[in-house]
């Protein structure tokens, strides 16, 4: 198949060794600058994977990230922040990644060229047609991604795509694809540049659409956040101040007592 890989073309810039810190940095900040931009062109598409998930997750469905390398990790980062975010369960945006956890850290020789084991890692998570699951390759070539979304295709289940290379196999190959073109990077193909921070903007919108559109946030607040550490209970409690005509002290009570932002105010508005 031939398509041009516009992520691998070489950079605008030569001689990088020869500027200084200065140049380096301004010139980065340049090409990050256009990435917001070339998001802007595929909300369309992203509008109508969101839409999707939203109507599977009302059926009881999950997300499933799937990556390689950086994507990968950005999958993970994603899903992991959604049950503190937004008070949801861990097992209902996940994250895998070639390789397995090892990866996370440090990369596995040769995982993402194995065309199968993204299906059997799916499998282990008892994958159903009510799941969706979203392919991460910068590339729109990586062979773990292909070989897990071509199962899910002949299995019905729904696949979506974040690529940054127009054309790709995994553009041609997902349901619902996102392509976001942001042309050579900075250093000529390190896609954890610019092709990761666009990767890294199109979660966010993802992810924290579909839970407002479920429900897990209240008018611009999150009500249903997880109470981990000091700052997110004194959150919480102001968030309930917000809500309610109460003082810091009643707040807080109110927050120990029910153990979340909604259920308080739920509770004080019911009496």
């Amino acid at each position: 198949m031939n398509f041009t890989k516009t992520t691998e073309q070489s950079s605008k810039y030569e001689h990088l060794e020869k500027m200084s810190v200065s140049e380096l940095l301004h010139n980065i900040n340049n090409e990050d600058k256009t990435v917001p931009l070339a998001v802007e062109k595929a909300l369309p598409q992203i509008e109508a994977l969101v839409t999707k998930i939203v109507e599977k997750m009302k059926l009881g469905g999950r997300i499933f990230y799937i990556g390689a390398g950086t994507s990968g990790r950005l999958g993970i980062v994603d899903a992991s922040e959604c049950p503190p975010t937004f008070g949801v369960p861990f097992d209902l945006v996940n994250g895998i990644i070639a390789g397995g956890d090892t990866a996370i850290r440090r990369a596995v020789e040769n995982a993402e060229d194995n065309t199968t084991q993204a299906w059997i890692d799916l499998q282990e998570q008892n994958i159903g047609v009510n799941d969706v699951v979203i392919g991460i390759a910068a590339s729109g070539t990586t062979p773990y991604v292909l070989g897990g979304l071509t199962k899910c295709n002949e299995n019905n289940i729904l696949t979506g795509c974040i690529t940054c290379n127009e054309g790709s196999p995994l553009a041609l190959l997902a349901n619902l694809p996102i392509v976001v073109v942001v042309g050579p990077e900075f250093v000529t193909g390190s896609s954890r540049m610019k092709a990761g921070t666009a990767q890294k903007l199109v979660l966010n919108m993802i992810s924290t659409a579909t839970m407002i559109q479920l429900g897990k946030v209240k008018g611009n607040k999150m009500v249903d956040m997880q109470l981990s550490n000091d700052k997110l209970v004194d959150r919480g409690v102001k968030m309930i101040m917000s809500e309610i005509p109460v003082s810091y002290e009643k707040a807080s009570e109110l927050l120990q007592e029910f153990g979340s932002v909604r259920k308080a105010v739920d509770s004080y508005n019911s009496i």
